[in-house]
């Protein structure tokens, strides 16, 4: 028990004082071991022994994949492409940056990439459309949480590694709630931009839309080829990711032409370095859930919610609450890191798939990216449209409450989950 109370203050002070989360998260573990008086070696068993996976190979080359795509025109064709299906709709430009991002999200696996990706672009096409700065910053940050929900996403390889749950499956579980919460950020952004004549109206072009779907047909392409690869059963999550930076490279290399040996090492050490924060994090804290886990906290979680009553919806609520305020402070990695062999246990007593609980989480912590005080997508799309935070909080709010309302019917339907990864031998 105090131990725990060491690992808790600890790591409390570390973020206080600034610490980066992996490292806050390896010392306080440290510092528990310490006082139990066992060896510290322990603690590199641990995380050596979370890594000892080739699933964890996928984050890289996901990673890398959105890094060369963006060094193209790949993005460019995707905008251009959205905005011919939906500019004739009130707010079009505004529901083109969603559905764009919806698409991006099925090609990067990261939240941070598809906003930062898509608002270089948008953004300052919605301003000069007679858009509002905050409202163009708001759209583009909340279209970007789709990035770790709609597959193939960083975050549910990460759950997979740490609960030995089928990455395939998981990637799945995310396409229905991923579109859903496309769905329900297009719809915010059509009625405020009907609601204040936000932006123009064109005129749908059938030889426009065939063009922009010919100059795009290879980014659109992308996630047939990866997505479909891995559930026809051709290729493993991990190939999948190589074909896509393979793909990624030819296109971008070949076909753009944009991208010389400086530009591509560029992205390999940006690549590099984002998967090593990762994979630290999910290091450091694979001792910090062994420390909970070994002071018999999973346990007692279990007692505890038995005492509030044999209902398992009382613990999907706390369980949503604790994975909310998680997003709000900590990455999606870190708090799947940390939470999932906690939570997964007593998940499972209450008859709770596992699968249906990761899209639970990785939907929660998508939430996050637009939730202060971190927002990370809040604070990307501020930087990009000139903005205060202040404002884009202020004119987020519609879009977090309409996220919220997803995230309630993830919960209560687990079939918008499961169905697809029910087909899935």
């Amino acid at each position: 028990m105090i131990s725990t109370v060491i690992l808790m203050v600890v790591f409390a002070l570390t973020i206080c004082a600034g610490i980066p989360i992996a490292a806050g998260l390896g010392i306080s573990a440290m510092a528990a071991l310490l006082y139990d008086g066992l060896p510290l070696f322990m603690m590199v068993q641990r995380m050596m022994t979370q890594i000892n996976t080739f699933t964890v190979m996928a984050i890289l080359f996901f990673m890398l994949s959105g890094e060369i795509m963006c060094k193209g025109k790949m993005t460019d064709n995707l905008v251009a492409w959205a905005e011919s299906v939906v500019g004739w709709m009130k707010g079009g430009l505004a529901i083109a940056g969603g559905l764009a991002a919806c698409f991006f999200s099925a090609l990067s696996g990261s939240s941070a990439a598809t906003c930062a990706s898509i608002g270089s672009i948008m953004i300052d096409k919605m301003k000069e459309r007679g858009y509002p700065t905050k409202f163009s910053g708001s759209v583009i940050a909340s279209a970007g949480i789709t990035g770790i929900v709609i597959p193939p996403s960083v975050t549910f390889v990460v759950y997979g590694t740490v609960t030995g749950t089928s990455v395939k499956k998981l990637f799945a579980s995310g396409a229905l709630p991923g579109i859903l919460l496309s769905a329900s950020i297009c719809a915010v952004s059509w009625y405020y931009s009907k609601k204040n004549n936000y932006g123009e109206v064109s005129k749908f072009d059938v030889k426009n839309f065939l063009k922009m779907t010919k100059d795009g047909l290879s980014v659109l392409m992308m996630p047939v080829i990866i997505l479909g690869g891995i559930y026809s059963g051709l290729c493993t999550p991990n190939e999948a990711a190589v074909i896509a930076c393979v793909y990624a490279y030819i296109i971008t290399k070949f076909v753009d032409k944009a991208l010389p040996w400086k530009v591509m090492r560029e992205a390999l050490v940006k690549s590099v370095r984002d998967t090593a924060v990762v994979v630290f994090v999910m290091q450091t804290a694979a001792g910090f859930s062994w420390v909970l886990t070994n002071a018999g906290v999973p346990a007692a979680l279990g007692r505890f919610c038995a005492t509030v009553g044999d209902n398992k919806y009382i613990f999907l609520l706390g369980l949503n609450i604790v994975f909310l305020l998680a997003g709000m402070l900590i990455t999606g990695s870190a708090a799947v890191s940390i939470l999932a062999p906690i939570f997964l246990p007593v998940a499972i007593t209450y008859g709770i798939d596992p699968i249906h609980l990761g899209c639970i989480m990785i939907v929660n912590l998508a939430i996050g990216y637009i939730t202060p005080p971190v927002g990370v997508n809040l604070y990307l799309a501020a930087g990009v449209a000139k903005a205060s935070i202040e404002d884009l909080v202020k004119e987020n709010m519609p879009f977090l409450l309409v996220t919220l309302v997803v995230l309630v019917i993830v919960n209560l339907v687990p079939g918008l989950s499961l169905w697809i990864p029910n087909l899935i031998k």
